[in-house]
């Protein structure tokens, strides 16, 4: 069952991460302006977390299955409609429908992922989850640019719709609501029915109150400390996802998506080493490390950029400008998702989770449609030097919302 959910969940991330790097080389072929591609990746964002605010209560309300259903549906009529009806005046749409599902399905596998894991081995099972996802982002991206630099460039969506027709349909595999015996017996899911079923009486007018409760289930003030210096360094990850595959087809080097590869392998080696340092070392020293990583990130593309550096030079440093961006994001998101999460009360994680990825969806929707228009009007390397100003301004906002534990340098 958690193989499924996870598989399944693999194949949305694919999905998601390929659409939001081939989207702007597609349009670029296309003759359409960054500004466009930015336009597209704030809808994109901005549906996700309206879509994540709508579908928590509803997951809780209706079940977690029904609504990765939908949710694969949804993602599949905005990809595969991108592919049949390829008029831009359309473009808006088929991003909004994506991020509907996109936010659809990972909210409710997530929850789901922890649903059906026992709970003697709930923390090394959301590894593996979290694992799958950066897997994603190695192939989701460089697929996607592989498939729009063939013939039709339609093929990015129409390559991209069978991993959204996975989703659907290996849904179907992953019903264990109502047969919550196949199951462990310490499963989270099961636990939550046997003891429903034992005293019905405590849960009489749950639903009734979900629509009270929605507002709680999202803001949880006290995991602003993590979830703001993560929403100040997110316009980094928003260049990295929307336009570094654009940047790199732009200057001709061959295989662009290799850059989404070697980050992705890189987030990998971070998060199953995360172990020996992730508790060991301050928050605030981590944060400084990663936000220097997403540095040296920007600084490596301003060089790829110099119009009398030699060729091979140029693509060696392109692919590896994948490594101190896979340092930053394997890094940076993971330490501030820890804070926001340790510094609020247990019964309020899940409100803190979803304040985290509210606040970081938002970010990268707002920075899509900044580094689309300042592409157009002064170029990637201007955009690059905007993009460290927020790194660095992270730091200080690290510096000012992280408790007084978490901004020591060393234990």
């Amino acid at each position: 069952m958690f193989v499924g959910i996870v598989v399944m969940t693999l194949c949305c991330f694919c999905v998601g991460q390929g659409l939001n790097a081939g989207t702007s080389v597609y349009l670029a072929q296309r003759g359409a302006t960054a500004t466009l591609a930015g336009i597209g990746a704030a809808a994109f964002s901005v549906a996700a977390a309206v879509g994540r605010i709508v579908c928590g209560p509803i997951v809780d309300a209706k079940g977690r299955i029904i609504v990765i259903t939908i949710g694969g549906v949804i993602v599949l009529c905005g990809t595969l409609g991108a592919a049949l009806f390829t008029d831009l005046d359309l473009f808006v749409l088929w991003r909004l429908l994506q991020g509907i599902g996109f936010a659809a399905v990972t909210t409710a596998s997530a929850t789901a992922a922890a649903d059906v894991l026992p709970i003697e081995r709930l923390g090394e099972g959301i590894g593996y989850y979290g694992l799958g996802q950066a897997i994603a982002m190695s192939i989701g991206p460089a697929l996607a640019i592989f498939l729009v630099s063939t013939e039709p460039s339609e093929n990015l969506y129409r390559g991209l719709s069978v991993f959204a027709a996975a989703v659907f349909l290996i849904s179907f595999f992953c019903r264990y609501e109502k047969n919550v015996e196949r199951l462990p017996e310490t499963a989270t899911y099961r636990r939550l029915v046997e003891r429903r079923m034992e005293a019905p009486d405590e849960h009489d007018g749950e639903t009734a109150q979900t629509r009270k409760r929605w507002l709680n289930s999202v803001f949880e003030p006290k995991a602003l400390s993590g979830a703001l210096p993560n929403m100040v360094i997110a316009p980094t990850f928003g260049f990295g996802i929307f336009f570094t595959g654009l940047f790199g087809t732009t200057l001709g080097v061959p295989i662009a998506g290799t850059f989404y590869t070697v980050s992705a392998v890189i987030m990998i080696v971070i998060r199953l080493a995360s172990r020996s340092f992730m508790d060991r070392t301050p928050a605030f020293k981590l944060h400084t490390i990663a936000a220097l990583a997403g540095v040296a990130f920007c600084l490596t593309l301003i060089a790829v950029g110099q119009p009398d550096i030699d060729e091979g030079l140029r693509n060696g440093l392109f692919y590896f400008a994948g490594v101190p961006y896979g340092l930053c994001l394997g890094i940076v998101a993971p330490v501030n998702q820890a804070v926001s999460v340790k510094n609020s009360p247990p019964e309020r994680w899940g409100a803190a989770n979803a304040l985290f990825f509210l606040l970081l969806d938002i970010s990268i929707g707002i920075a899509a449609v900044l580094w689309g228009v300042t592409n157009d009007l002064f170029g990637f390397t201007t955009t690059l030097v905007f993009v460290m100003a927020f790194i660095i301004a992270s730091i200080g906002v690290a510096r000012l919302t992280y408790p007084a534990a978490d901004k020591r340098w060393c234990r």
